[in-house]
């Protein structure tokens, strides 16, 4: 009784002693930012685990655990996004924007910056509860463009000429190297999906960003219209909350977290690696043999497994790899490979195939679509940017797909062909002389047209393989539980490309959801109990560093990447840009059916 009473005196006085101080608690309190920058294309493909050197790749569902990361720390009061030129498509740009959401849904708040920003930056900026700019930053809201190079006149000059042949009318990949424009076909369908893109991703979502507004979606029209802003014209508009330094800003933000200062965490939640010392090579080779020597840690684990499987990059036949612009592709073997690990490891459940690629060889993805088709566990896939022809048929396999709202996929077409390079050989001096028997030995010559025979030949070969993207495409519809006839589905193919949005609408996709959504299901289709949080198996592995080293070849060609320092080559982005579209089509020359988007199909 004596020591309940002491207790109680003891309480009362702390209470009155604090009620005595000036400064409340909350005014004393420091809010902690958790800095995530998001810039450049956010790649998918699986990173190497290990950390060398201080240097820690991410991919872009790397990203998107940190942000969950943050919304789970009590210690972390806030997200401060930094935007720095985001050049990712738009399936990546939604599930970005509802990670954000999922974010602010805990109570916490959310902040962007960018110095500068075109449109995708600014709608991830909208996502947040205010966005601030520099005064001497500038916004290129300037609507949604589309646009496709066409290579035919290039090639006239310079004596090559690409013979194509497509199944579908709407099927466009051939005609950036066979036509000087678009066809009305192609146009027609591509004009379909801008218009999505600006109704639905652009002035849908300005609108729904700023309800305080009220603004008409034709007031918001007239808004783009009159763009670009500066910074201070963006914030005069309502576009932006507020125009300040990033110090400034920052300190702002005491006021709506209720804080006497801020602490911004950079680089929130991202690995980090021992420090460089760059004073000092014979330490860092010594680093570099360790790892070189170390034995490799094996994780084994009984946990339940889901395996999320990437397929990032144009679809090839073989290993596959990363292209001479250090850029992925997906290699049948490899995938191949990965499914059956997957199919294999008793302690894998259920399998989700992430897809960002605009296909590719014909071949290669039947490959993979087979490999998934029989596969006796559950497959989901999960769209990201682009899941198109080739990239839409391996996707076929899976008992539901998902996508996002701006997904590009579709384009069930096929299409096929070779270069003829007979022109230039002449401009330059060559003469090649062929000696033949057979009607159509000549069908894969790069210095001669197709014949009648070989014409005729090579359509019914194409015809064959769009007969079987059909079949496996009403196949795969029904299994998800999609009843759909033959007619319904060729109004929907013949190489017509969709958004996310009109893929559901149209029944070529299951569900509207991200990468977490798809593995929730495959946890579910894969008899998980619900309180369990299954280990993610992610395939192919990704290669380690000394991986890479060890299997450099002394032929290996410099990554054009690293050519962006000449002064000759300042304009990279652009170049790259074109370099990129004829290095597509150069690694499938060896393919005679193709089941891919036209080469780098833009829309910003």
């Amino acid at each position: 009784m004596v020591f309940r009473r002491y207790h109680m005196v003891a309480a009362l006085a702390v209470s009155l002693f604090a009620g005595a101080l000036p400064i409340r608690a909350a005014e004393r309190t420091v809010a902690t930012l958790a800095h995530i920058k998001l810039s450049g294309d956010l790649d998918e493909k699986p990173v190497a685990e290990e950390i060398l050197f201080g240097l820690a790749p991410e991919n872009f569902k790397m990203k998107l655990d940190r942000i969950k990361k943050a919304k789970a720390d009590s210690g972390v009061q806030a997200l401060f996004l930094e935007l720095d030129g985001l050049a990712i498509g738009w399936g990546k740009l939604d599930e970005l924007r509802r990670a954000i959401a999922d974010f602010r849904a805990s109570g916490k708040k959310a902040y962007a910056y960018l110095e500068s920003g075109e449109t995708k930056d600014y709608l991830v900026a909208l996502a947040c509860d205010e966005a601030g700019m520099p005064e001497s930053g500038w916004l290129m809201l300037t609507g949604v463009r589309g646009q496709v190079t066409f290579y035919k006149d290039l090639f006239e000059k310079i004596g090559v000429k690409a013979e194509m042949l497509q199944m579908g009318d709407f099927k466009g990949a051939a005609e950036p190297f066979t036509r000087s424009s678009m066809s009305p076909q192609f146009r027609k369908q591509f004009e379909s999906v801008l218009d999505d893109y600006y109704e639905k991703s652009l002035v849908e979502a300005i609108l729904r960003a700023r309800p305080e507004r009220k603004w008409t979606a034709e007031q918001v029209k007239k808004l783009i219209d009159e763009g670009p802003y500066t910074a201070k014209a963006a914030a005069g508009a309502g576009l932006i909350d507020k125009v300040a330094y990033r110090d400034q800003f920052e300190r702002a933000l005491k006021t709506p977290l209720n804080a006497e200062r801020v602490k911004v965490t950079k680089n929130y939640g991202k690995a980090k690696g021992d420090e460089l010392d760059f004073s000092n090579p014979f330490s860092m080779y010594m680093k570099l043999m360790e790892k070189m020597m170390a034995t490799p840690k094996l994780k084994l684990s009984f946990a339940p497994k889901i395996a999320v499987i990437y397929a990032t990059g144009p679809i090839v036949s073989g290993k596959g790899g990363e292209d001479i612009f250090g850029d992925s592709s997906v290699g049948s073997t490899t995938m191949v490979e990965a499914i059956r690990k997957a199919e294999q490891d008793p302690t894998v459940k259920a399998i989700v195939l992430r897809v960002d690629s605009p296909g590719g060889s014909a071949l290669a993805s039947d490959l993979i679509w087979n490999e998934l088709a029989k596969s006796k566990k559950p497959v989901i896939a999960s769209m990201s940017d682009v899941a198109a022809s080739g990239g839409y048929y391996i996707s076929m396999a899976a008992k539901k797909i998902y996508a996002e709202p701006g997904t590009l996929t579709g384009s069930i077409g096929v299409v096929g062909g070779e270069l003829v390079i007979g022109g230039l050989e002449d401009k330059i001096g060559l003469k090649t002389e062929t000696i033949s028997r057979g009607a159509n030995a000549n069908i894969l010559s790069s210095t001669t047209l197709f014949s009648d025979s070989e014409r005729k030949a090579w359509t019914a070969m194409m015809k064959d393989v769009y007969e079987q993207f059909l079949a496996k495409a009403l196949a795969g519809r029904k299994k998800a539980g999609k009843q759909m006839t033959r007619e319904e589905l060729e109004k929907l193919a013949g190489g017509r490309i969709w958004t996310g949005r009109q893929a559901k609408a149209n029944g070529l996709i299951d569900e509207v959801g991200t990468l977490e959504d798809a593995i929730a299901a495959a946890k579910e289709m894969g008899g998980i109990a619900k309180a369990t949080e299954p280990e993610l198996m992610i395939l192919p592995k990704a290669k380690t560093i000394i991986e890479h080293f060890l299997e450099s070849r002394a032929d290996a060609q410099l990554p054009l990447r690293s050519l962006q320092q000449l002064p000759l080559l300042r304009d990279w982005t652009e170049l790259s840009r074109h370099l990129r579209s004829l290095d597509g089509m150069l690694r499938l020359r060896g393919e005679p059916v193709w089941l891919i988007l036209p080469h780098r199909i833009e829309v910003r």
